[in-house]
């Protein structure tokens, strides 16, 4: 992975955010567990889809992050819940088998947990 410096002087990790829009919901904390899951070294790219609302009532409120099951290539899905919004967002990895998804699913559930 190549480092890029930014205007501060900083190195920050190359960035893995991608598809058609970047727009990422609940605000840092949601933008912090996104960066945080991308600089594991089998994340090739996380890519944001469209944001979806639940229902009525109180659009604040708890952010949630959960990972979800591999598919036939072991590329995840993360989906982000804050409030009555939520966003699915693809996690493309440098694996190729569903149990190697798998072991990358547990890796990234216990990066969150930490958080």
């Amino acid at each position: 992975m190549t480092d890029t410096i930014n205007s501060k002087g900083v190195r920050k990790p190359e960035c893995k955010l991608g598809g058609s829009h970047t727009t990422i919901i609940g605000g840092r904390a949601g933008k912090k567990i996104v960066s945080l899951l991308s600089q594991h070294p089998s994340v090739k790219k996380v890519i944001p889809s469209v944001i979806a609302v639940k229902g009525k009532g109180n659009s604040g409120g708890k952010l949630t992050a959960k990972i979800q099951r591999p598919d036939d290539r072991g590329n995840l899905r993360l989906l982000l819940s804050h409030g009555t919004s939520f966003q699915e967002l693809r996690i493309i990895t440098n694996v190729g088998s569903f149990e190697e998804g798998e072991n990358i699913l547990k890796e990234l559930n216990s990066l969150l947990s930490d958080v």
